[in-house]
């Protein structure tokens, strides 16, 4: 090293080592430098919903959406689906709706979560095909992890999961005292269980930061995703994240890009009028276009990505991409492993009948999982 070089080494260390950290720009991850996808089973049927239990049990659920799926729950095992918690729960059937009863049967269930406390939440809008919801249908259910038996069934009434609702995702209080679900149908909703009560509140039922932005049109590698009527991908509140003390919720509309949170403490409250819940709205900034959210031990949140096939993560005001990779066609659910791995659902929207009608209605799916830095 000559002389010269000597000195603008020096110089260089010497700028470095007197700029916080924190000061430098975060850019976003070369996938070919970042974690590695690995895939962890595949389906005959569209899968969306998936969750890992404390002791690695692995569930994903099925929702009915273009054809008659033989499970609407199911347990992962070495990579084989089996119907959970048995094949009498699982056993409705579009074709036989008004021979089922669909309170006490899964209909077309949308979201699964381990609460890591011993139970599974099953989420059931009991709306096949997104479309018309079964009378009595709508629920949130608890199974015993250890007993592998339903324990409570929480129904949703019409006042709750109206005509044209569709009852997303799931979140729960750390105290274990209230669920929150968002419901992404053309009226977008926040509801809230009282899980001791039992008793379910719709909230800011078509509010703007519940809707589906107007001005979003929902694409894939920078082509619009259109049915062949012309109708865009329009869905409303969808991803949900809790943060990890409790006390925020996040969510945002699928058709959208902004980012919400508010005060649990609000919701929960049922004197809390919607004009107060609207007033306490906060703006979080924007994560672009995503179906699912999750928010690790460090409260860090990571995005799906479906426009690009990628999965961001957002540390306070900076979203950076985590990693890209063609095989996740629409990334779905986020559930986070006891090893820290997070597993991913690709459910392949874009390439349904809805969209591409050349398409079967029994859509392969896959789920994967990757470890974060």
């Amino acid at each position: 090293m000559t002389p010269s070089t000597r000195t603008l080494a020096a110089l260089f260390a010497s700028a470095v080592a007197a700029c916080p950290l924190a000061a430098l720009p975060v850019q976003a991850q070369d996938s070919a430098a970042g974690p590695k996808l690995e895939e962890v089973a595949s389906f005959d049927h569209q899968v969306t919903g998936v969750t890992v239990s404390p002791d690695g049990r692995v569930f994903v659920n099925f929702p009915r959406w273009t054809e008659d799926a033989p499970i609407s729950v199911g347990e992962v095992k070495d990579g084989v689906v089996t119907a959970y918690p048995d094949e009498a729960w699982n056993s409705w059937r579009n074709a036989r709706k008004n021979e089922i009863s669909a309170e006490d049967h899964f209909v077309s269930v949308q979201s699964v979560v381990a609460d890591g406390k011993g139970s599974l939440w099953v989420l059931d809008p009991a709306a096949p095909a997104s479309a018309f919801v079964v009378p009595k249908g709508p629920k949130l259910m608890k199974i015993d992890l250890a007993t592998n038996k339903v324990a409570e069934t929480y129904p949703v009434d019409t006042s709750v999961a109206p005509q044209g609702s569709y009852l997303n995702d799931v979140r729960f209080s750390p105290d274990g005292g209230h669920a929150y679900i968002t419901d992404s149908g053309p009226i977008g909703a926040l509801i809230v269980i009282d899980l001791k009560t039992k008793q379910a509140r719709r909230l800011l039922s078509g509010h703007p930061t519940v809707q589906a932005e107007k001005d979003v049109v929902v694409k894939h590698r920078g082509a619009e995703i259109r049915r062949p009527d012309g109708r865009g991908v329009e869905f409303a509140a969808d991803g949900i994240a809790l943060s990890k003390d409790g006390e925020t919720l996040f969510w945002q509309a699928l058709t959208g890009k902004t980012l919400y949170a508010i005060s649990t403490s609000l919701l929960e409250d049922p004197a809390t009028s919607d004009e107060a819940l609207a007033a306490a709205i906060k703006t979080r900034g924007e994560n672009g276009v995503s179906d699912g959210l999750w928010l690790d031990g460090r409260d860090r949140m990571y995005i799906s990505a479906l426009e690009e096939d990628a999965i961001k993560r957002r540390e306070g005001e900076t979203v950076s991409t985590v990693l890209s990779d063609e095989r996740l066609r629409w990334p779905d659910t986020f559930a986070e492993g006891p090893d820290g791995s997070i597993y991913v659902t690709a459910s392949r929207i874009m390439d349904m009948n809805w969209y591409r009608p050349e398409s079967p209605a029994a859509l392969p799916t896959k789920l994967f999982k990757f470890k974060p830095e």
